[in-house]
């Protein structure tokens, strides 16, 4: 789908990117890993938004797998920076209104990505560690085209075809049950197959049928679709049947779900009798016996592909014996037995029209690019992503050159591509090319919208407002994302809306608190709000009521609607689950303040020591400067701080943002006025398995004989524990193979319960 300025405008509002394609994630620091987590959650969540509920995606797959790679890539250099949002654990997007929602009886999940052969080779080497199978083991896999289109969960019951949904997120899809019927090669009636059958699948459209489908789109003079990605997911989710059954789809079945008996001991076997019952299955799948195999398949696809007759944009390898599949298992969201080989994106060249300075809601200042448009596979490109100043200027973060060190100006010929952005990025420029009267980009030291000053600390790649709550970038942004789906959702109150009262001088909205107290205000009014252009009696009286509805509003919500930094939506639930109400969980942020202040200078002070102990060529002392830093802390401060920090999900950076956003005046000011206005309804615990292991935190060492280290984290993990890896006196259980060594003196020490790998898996009932 082709870029466009507000889209441009919409990511770049949505955080600061730096300059990190140049940058290997292990020499960031701490600060910038963060900032470009923050940037990268934010993108990824547009775009999936755009295309799993929207069908209008704003970037290709190879973007948008690019983007979550890179995303990998940081979490992996920086594990404790993970976001408790992050987009490695997330699924889909949001279901569409308009739909019933069907609970998926296993959740429908997505796949990890290869872009490499080195990439498969370390799939096939990961299975092999994680199952403790030496390298020259047989071990087969199926290799098919991945189709572009839109995932289908079909469930039969006695052979019957009961209900259609796509994957939404995962864990419910939306209600497509008439319109899947529709399609032609979609069986109503099986023969044969087990009682009870989850398939699944893609639905797409063939080229033939979607040049079809835009001439007659022309002809009736509406819109044209921009691939058949968008047509067969567009026809698919229509409200009315009659719709998709006027445009030709069609359906690979690949795969499937729950299901009351096994279709085969293979994934082959399984897509053989897939077959069998009347499904189409893809022609191409082919069994390999390695990585070599597989990769020569990969290789006469991608050279096959222009003459297929449908979109695909990668081929999928996947474990052919079932019964590893199941030991093997799966990650939060993707199964290890599976992989796509994706295929890589397009490049072209454009000139930089301009530069525009867009202002988020936490006051970064983001350089976008206006660019001539071109099309960029298949994709109408006008905006990129510039990052930040050094970017433009031809340096990375740490001074080190890019691009040679040649800067980029207004006018530039410039390279552009698109992999890993919901604008794409620009990779270089053609000195060449470069007009005689082009002057260096001079980047802003003052907000355009505001005239604060804008600053950039040490450590920071962006440089960002310090007007707060009176740059009105800021706070329009803020009160975005403040009525946005995932938080407050008033109906009639939308981006548009809070843009003409932030705006409006007699009735004003500045700040979130001010969305309640509007028909009190409106009431001392001359001139009624049912009287202004745009309202009437019917409106107003619906805006105010939709307001005073969500004057009841979730624990979780209200924490996400705060827009607080490195608080989205999985923070604000984890941390609503935990603390169930309001006033526990502000109590407990104003008591960790002082931790949060020791845990910051901490921080600076280990940064200093190893700094001075480099230029002395000395080993660095970083206990003696932590504990330092913590000296006088009082306990019940410390302890809030462990607590804290110890919930699931929530690390050191979600907790300092908090803190932050607590203690600063005006801002607590501001979010004490707005739950003055509300009813704070609080969020149950999150329900504990019942397996004897549930809500425990378990501790591996030595060697395990009966499965791998890997096997067991993920089993102990799947019945509830949290599987740690040090002991602490919050550790529950220690398991100890042979050669426990350290670990197991301390759990000795702390009276921590051990137990031996025989024990174990007597006590989870694998014995």
């Amino acid at each position: 789908m082709a870029s466009s300025k507000s889209a441009g405008k919409a990511a770049a509002h949505m955080g600061g990117a730096e300059d990190m394609r140049s940058a290997d994630p292990a020499t960031l620091t701490p600060s910038q890993a963060s900032e470009e987590l923050s940037r990268l959650a934010a993108l990824l969540e547009q775009a999936n938004v755009a295309y799993h509920t929207d069908d209008a995606p704003v970037i290709s797959d190879a973007d948008y797998d690019a983007l979550r790679r890179r995303n990998a890539a940081i979490e992996e250099a920086f594990p404790a920076l993970k976001r408790a949002d992050s987009p490695s654990e997330q699924v889909g997007a949001p279901l569409a209104d308009g739909f019933g929602k069907i609970a998926h009886a296993q959740r429908m999940m997505s796949l990890a990505n290869a872009f490499t052969d080195a990439d498969v080779d370390d799939f096939d080497a990961g299975i092999r560690r994680y199952l403790g199978l030496p390298s020259d083991a047989p071990l087969a896999y199926t290799a098919e085209p991945k189709i572009d289109g839109l995932s289908l969960s079909l469930r039969y019951e006695g052979g019957i075809l009961q209900q259609a949904a796509t994957r939404g997120d995962g864990a419910v899809g939306e209600n497509v049950t008439a319109n899947a019927k529709t399609i032609a090669s979609i069986p109503h009636r099986l023969t044969g197959a087990p009682d009870l059958l989850e398939v699944r699948g893609e639905v797409y459209m063939r080229h033939d049928d979607f040049a079809a489908l835009n001439a007659r789109q022309e002809q009736a003079g509406a819109k044209a679709f921009a691939n058949p990605r968008n047509a067969a997911a567009g026809s698919l989710r229509q409200l009315d049947p009659g719709i998709t059954a006027a445009r030709t789809l069609h359906f690979f079945a690949y795969a499937w779900g729950e299901l009351s008996a096994p279709l085969a001991e293979t994934q082959s076997g399984a897509i053989e009798r897939l077959g069998a019952l009347g499904f189409d299955v893809n022609p191409l799948t082919q069994l390999c016996e390695n990585p070599a195999q597989m990769m020569a398949h990969y290789n006469q696809i991608a050279a096959d592909r222009a003459s297929l007759g449908y979109d695909i944009d990668g081929v999928v390898y996947k474990l052919d014996d079932l019964a590893l599949q199941r030991r093997l298992g799966f990650r939060s969201t993707t199964p290890r037995w599976a992989i796509a080989h994706k295929f890589p994106a397009e490049l072209a060249w454009t000139q930089l029209d301009g530069i525009d300075i867009q202002v988020g809601r936490t006051g970064a200042l983001s350089p976008v690019a206006r660019l001539v448009p071109v099309t960029v596979g298949g994709v109408v490109v006008s905006n990129a992503t510039l990052h930040n100043e050094d970017y433009i200027a031809g340096r990375a973060g740490d001074g080190t050159a890019i691009r040679g060190g040649r800067d980029i100006r207004v006018g530039d010929w410039v390279e552009v591509y698109r992999a890993g952005d919901v604008i794409p990025k620009i990779r270089d420029i053609d000195l060449a090319r470069r007009p005689t009267d082009a002057v260096p980009f001079a980047f802003p030291t003052v907000c355009p919208e505001c005239g604060s000053d804008a600053v950039r600390e040490d450590g920071d790649s962006v440089r960002r407002c310090t007007g707060g709550l009176i740059c009105p970038a800021q706070a329009v942004e803020k009160l975005r994302h403040f009525v946005g789906r995932a938080a407050f959702d008033i109906e009639g109150l939308g981006a548009k809306q809070v843009e003409y009262f932030f705006a409006d001088p007699s009735l004003p909205i500045r700040e979130p608190a001010d969305i309640f107290t509007l028909q009190a205000r409106d009431k001392a009014q001359l001139t009624k709000l049912s009287n202004r252009d745009g309202f009437g009696d019917t409106s107003a009286r619906n805006l105010f009521q939709a307001i005073d509805d969500k004057r009841d509003i979730p624990l979780n919500r209200l924490i996400f609607a705060l827009g607080i930094r490195h608080v989205g939506e999985v923070a604000a639930a984890d941390l609503a689950q935990h603390f169930s109400t309001w006033e526990a969980l502000v109590a407990s942020i104003d008591a960790a303040r002082p931790a949060a202040r020791a845990h910051l200078d901490a921080d600076a002070a280990e940064v200093a020591e190893r700094a001075a102990a480099a230029d002395a060529g000395r080993r660095a002392r970083i206990k003696p400067v932590r504990d330092l830093a913590w000296q006088g802390i009082d306990p019940e401060a410390k302890s809030a701080w462990d607590a804290l920090i110890g919930i699931e999900g929530i690390g050191a950076s979600v907790a300092v943002s908090l803190v932050t956003t607590f203690q600063q005046e005006a801002e607590r000011a501001s979010i004490d006025r707005l739950v003055a206005e509300l009813r704070v309804q609080p969020v149950a615990p999150r329900a504990v398995s019942d397996s004897p292991v549930a809500g425990k935190t378990v501790v591996f060492t030595g060697t395990l004989e009966k499965m791998t280290r890997a096997e067991a984290k993920a089993r102990a993990e799947a019945l509830g524990a949290k599987v740690a890896g040090s002991v602490s006196a919050k550790t529950d259980l220690l398991i100890a193979g042979p050669g426990a060594g350290s670990k197991a003196t301390k759990a000795a020490d702390l009276g921590v319960e051990v137990i031996n790998e025989d024990e174990w898996l007597a006590l989870i009932g694998d014995a």
